[in-house]
């Protein structure tokens, strides 16, 4: 490990170069001002871009008196710069004043010696902290790593969400922003032939690697169940048995999934679904201000062994827009569901073709209130007739 003395006294960077010798501790650099340190460090000058000498300082044992800078300065303007704030700093000083020590440490200082140095007592503060900044870059490496994991994960979680889908009577959207690198929210749609289309937008509960494991496992097996039972009642109770799967035992947690799934068909302009404890989606047909809501008919998947879910028909005679969502975006306003089901109607009441960017700047460009920010999901289905 790189040790780095700055003293403005000769005499004294010898001695510790000395005791540091005879300890085995040879990789050793000096500055003779505190100036000359934050030079090395790269720390020093207007100039940004200004490259350290020795960017793999491990520890600095620096002088508190000096003359232009003294340490305790030196010390605030290593802590500003997030590559060096880490590098634990012993002070050495001959000032037995408390207060000044005191403002040692909060100026980031991790400890200090006296002067004149005790040998043993100096390399018990230098072994203590290079352990401590040893586990530190332990537990920076591995947060970054587990950083970079999520970050894929995330990619590959994306990845599984089905792509726009532009057709002459059938038109599908979606706008999705997790809270966190990975999210509980699940989109898709399939083309089911003859004019069909099965649509589900689905919220597990609660947040981050967990959720969005039970969320993985869902999507994939979604195809498969869509495509082969088709009807909304046999999806949905499906998807609850192929969940209930998953049982762990003596978990602490019971996981569930509120879901609404459609069945689009736009031969007989008619709608079945099943809403299995969501919010409710949003039909606006024609010029109509007020939407019809599909609104829950069941419980939410996963929550008993067994789901009655009963499908409801709705149909249509002019173009119009169906909006599907997870409750962050009701979350963006504050008050009971109901004032936030009128905010959301009112948002969307008077777009009658999809456009990305109002969307986005109207349900996505900002933070819901409170301290709580929920995974916020979109899909916006364009009906046309003949």
């Amino acid at each position: 490990m790189k040790i780095l003395i700055v003293d403005d006294n000769p005499t004294n960077i010898i001695i510790i170069r000395e005791i540091l010798k005879k300890e085995a501790y040879r990789n050793v650099i000096t500055a003779a001002s505190a100036i000359e340190m934050l030079e090395l460090l790269g720390a020093r000058g207007e100039n940004s871009e200004l490259r350290p000498k020795h960017p793999d300082v491990d520890l600095i044992l620096l002088d508190m008196m000096m003359p232009e800078m003294d340490g305790i300065e030196a010390c605030r303007i290593v802590q500003q710069y997030a590559n060096l704030k880490d590098i634990p700093i012993i002070m050495v000083t001959a000032v037995g004043d408390s207060k000044k020590l005191a403002e040692a440490l909060d100026a980031g200082a991790v400890d200090y010696v006296t002067k004149p140095i005790n040998k043993v007592e100096l390399m018990a503060r230098i072994r203590l902290a290079l352990r401590l900044k040893a586990e530190k870059d332990w537990h920076k490496e591995r947060d970054q790593r587990i950083q970079y994991e999520l970050k894929l994960a995330a990619l590959v979680q994306n990845a599984v969400l089905s792509l726009p889908l532009k057709e002459e009577l059938f038109e599908v959207h979606a706008i999705y922003q997790p809270s966190f690198e990975l999210a509980g929210d699940l989109y898709a749609w399939y083309a089911l032939g003859d004019g069909r289309y099965g649509v589900i937008l689905l919220d597990m509960m609660g947040h981050g690697i967990s959720s969005s494991l039970f969320c993985m496992f869902i999507a994939s097996v979604l195809k498969d169940t869509v495509t082969t039972y088709v009807e909304p009642e046999k999806v949905i109770q499906e998807l609850n048995r192929r969940f209930n799967q998953l049982y762990i035992e003596k978990q602490l947690v019971q996981y569930y999934f509120t879901a609404i799934y459609l069945v689009i068909d736009t031969k007989l302009q008619r709608i079945d679904y099943v809403n299995a404890g969501h919010p409710p989606a949003l039909f606006f047909e024609g010029n109509a201000a007020e939407p019809v809501l599909l609104e829950s008919n069941c419980h939410p998947v996963g929550v008993f062994d067994r789901i009655e879910a009963s499908p409801q028909t709705l149909t249509y005679e002019q173009e119009g827009h169906l909006a599907m969502y997870t409750d962050g975006l009701l979350e963006m306003v504050e008050g009971d569901q109901e004032e936030q089901l009128k905010f959301l109607i009112g948002e969307l009441a008077g777009e009658h073709e999809w456009r990305e960017e109002p969307m986005k700047a109207a349900f996505f460009d900002n933070k819901a209130p409170g301290e709580r920010d929920d995974d916020k999901c979109l899909v916006w289905i364009s009906l046309r007739t003949y």
